[in-house]
């Protein structure tokens, strides 16, 4: 009831100042000084609309963090806006039908009535930009959920009438639910803070997919291990080159899971590992000398028994047109970190009769835990682009499937999770991970780790 109430002011304060402000400008010249009033009224209110752009949610807002706060006041502050335009059209026509007794033909003709009007006009234009404008760079500097398409979109419909309300109106929706749905997560972190419900026995090791890497301020993992830190987690990150053959980036994995037991002292790791990093971390394991150093082995999307349609693909593409698509690959993630990226041997490895041969020298270890997790979509639309462009012909060839891996090549270990889709929208090969950062109506990945990760803890991992 205060927020309807704060909302109605704020309305009735912009709509004075538009008004009044205008007032102040132009009855003195038309009825005498005797309307001279006005004029510090008019300044009064826009102080008060300073007041409503600085303060959008009021004195004590609900939301918990800065972030959250501005996007949520930038939302207030468009939907203020359309409010208040409707209400200032209804003005504008009240006012020039006032006006137009006065002005007469004459006061037209000689330009009075016209600048009059125009002078109306400005001011209320300037009032409403400035509450627009300041809104929509609050929700643009602030939302994740926007993303660049809606940023774009946003942008071309502003100039096509009727069309820049309905779009204003998406955006007033969905930075709204961003609001609403990041407040409530930090609601539930605050309310299970002490209880440290992801603080496991042993660290968390996140280990990334192929043609990725574990850059410092672009996480893989999207907002997932901030959330899992948050309720006591620690994360550590794989680190392994984008692209090489499972047996070498096993290697590289071995030597950071010895290096973080070295100097924690922690003495095992918990391993979350997604698409091939479950193949390399497998491999780790099982090749390298890691078993004493890991408890845990969670594959997330992982293509166990490799992708049919993969081996369709590299048979079809002509040696040479491979060839040079392996190159340009290998020479840009060298300029980025990689130290001996191998395009072709990563996607070798990928294939069902690769992952078949390796699989039978490959034994699980009996003294690790080894579990899956599966998600799948319905369509390609289901998913972003570029990681579900190829679902129809994993469909085709695997089945059901995320975009890349097909549900049946991901099963493997004591349990097996598979993440159905609800409602359209399915959960594909990146939302898993969280690459996108968007919010999936039905499935909260933050909260499917935190739960996950806080299941190991009850076992004791």
């Amino acid at each position: 009831m205060r927020r309807w109430l704060r909302r109605g002011i704020y309305a009735l304060v912009i709509l004075a100042v538009s008004n009044l402000a205008a007032a102040a400008c132009v009855l003195p010249a038309c009825f005498g000084p005797a309307e001279n009033w006005l004029l510090p009224l008019a300044l009064l209110l826009a102080a008060l609309l300073a007041v409503v752009l600085a303060r959008p949610l009021g004195r004590r807002p609900l939301q918990p963090t800065r972030r959250i706060r501005t996007l949520a006041g930038g939302t207030e502050l468009l939907g203020l806006f359309l409010v208040t335009v409707t209400g200032n059209l209804v003005s504008i026509v009240w006012f020039f039908r006032l006006l137009a007794p006065w002005a007469g033909a004459d006061g037209y003709e000689t330009g009075v009535g016209w600048l009059v009007c125009g002078v109306h006009l400005l001011v209320i234009v300037t009032v409403e930009a400035a509450v627009f404008w300041s809104g929509m760079i609050r929700v643009y500097l602030t939302s994740v959920q926007l993303g660049i398409k809606h940023r774009v979109l946003a942008a071309l419909c502003g100039w096509i009438p009727f069309l820049n309300i309905w779009y204003l109106r998406k955006i007033i929706r969905i930075t709204s639910d961003e609001a609403e749905f990041e407040t409530e997560k930090w609601e539930l972190d605050a309310a299970r803070a002490e209880s440290q419900v992801c603080r496991t026995r042993y660290p968390l090791l996140l280990v990334h997919g192929v043609f990725f890497r574990d850059f410092r301020y672009l996480n893989y993992w999207g907002r997932i291990p901030k959330e899992l830190q948050r309720n006591g987690a620690a994360v550590y990150y794989g680190q392994q080159q984008s692209a090489a053959a499972v047996e070498d980036s096993g290697k590289e994995l071995a030597r950071r899971i010895r290096e973080i037991v070295e100097e924690t002292g922690c003495g095992k790791v918990n391993i979350i590992a997604h698409s091939k990093g479950g193949l390399d971390s497998r491999a780790a394991i099982a090749h390298c000398g890691c078993a004493p150093y890991v408890a845990t082995l969670t594959t997330i999307n992982t293509p166990h028994r490799g992708c049919i349609f993969a081996e369709y693909l590299l048979g079809k593409i002509p040696e040479a047109a491979r060839q040079r698509i392996a190159d340009t690959y290998n020479a840009a993630l060298r300029r980025l970190g990689d130290e001996a990226p191998d395009f072709l041997a990563a996607v070798t490895d990928l294939t069902a009769s690769a992952c078949e041969a390796r699989n039978a020298v490959t034994p699980d270890d009996p003294g690790v835990v080894y579990e899956s997790v599966m998600s799948w979509c319905r369509k390609a639309g289901h998913g972003r682009f570029p990681l579900n462009m190829t679902q129809p012909i994993v469909r085709h060839f695997d089945g059901r499937n995320d975009g890349l891996v097909a549900v049946e090549s991901a099963k493997w270990g004591s349990r097996f999770t598979l993440l159905e889709p609800t409602g359209r929208r399915g959960i594909s090969h990146g939302d898993v991970v969280d690459l996108n950062r968007e919010n999936i109506p039905g499935f909260d990945v933050r909260e499917f780790y935190v739960r996950l990760v806080s299941d190991l803890k009850r076992r004791g991992f």
